[in-house]
C-alpha cells in the first residue's frame, strides 16, 4: 500500500502507516483520511498535531487509553473523552489517528 500525494508516492508498511515521518504533509493526512472514509475537519487537526508532537518528544504513538488521557489533559475534557475519539476516527480512534498523523502503528492495536 502506498499513498500519492502531488504526484510523490508515499511508502508504507503493509497496514498503511507511513515509513517516514518526515513526508507527512497536510496534504498526505487528508489522502489517508480519504482512504478510512474520514473527512477531515477543525476538530481533528488539534488532535493529529498533538500526537505528532507526543512522538517527536517521546518516540512513541500513544494506545488509545493513554491517546484520550493526554489529549484530554492537553485539549481539554470535551476532547479527551473516547466517544469524541471515536466520532472523529472511527472504531480505533489510536490507530487510525496515528495513522492519519502519519506515525507508526501504536502499540497493542489491532
Amino acid at each position: 500500500m502506498s499513498y500519492e500525494v502531488n504526484g510523490i508516492v508515499l511508502a508504507t508498511d503493509d497496514r498503511g502507516f507511513l515509513l517516514d515521518l518526515n513526508e507527512w504533509s497536510p496534504e498526505a493526512a487528508q489522502v489517508i483520511a480519504q482512504q478510512l472514509d474520514i473527512a477531515l475537519t477543525d476538530s481533528h487537526w488539534p488532535i493529529l498535531h498533538l500526537l505528532r508532537q507526543i512522538y517527536i518528544d517521546f518516540d512513541l504513538a500513544p494506545a488509545n487509553r493513554a491517546m484520550v488521557k493526554v489529549v484530554k489533559e492537553k485539549l481539554g475534557p470535551d476532547a479527551g473523552n473516547s466517544i469524541y475519539l471515536m466520532q472523529l476516527f472511527g472504531g480505533s480512534p489510536a490507530r487510525d489517528a496515528a495513522k492519519i498523523a502519519g506515525l507508526p502503528k501504536p502499540p497493542h492495536c489491532l
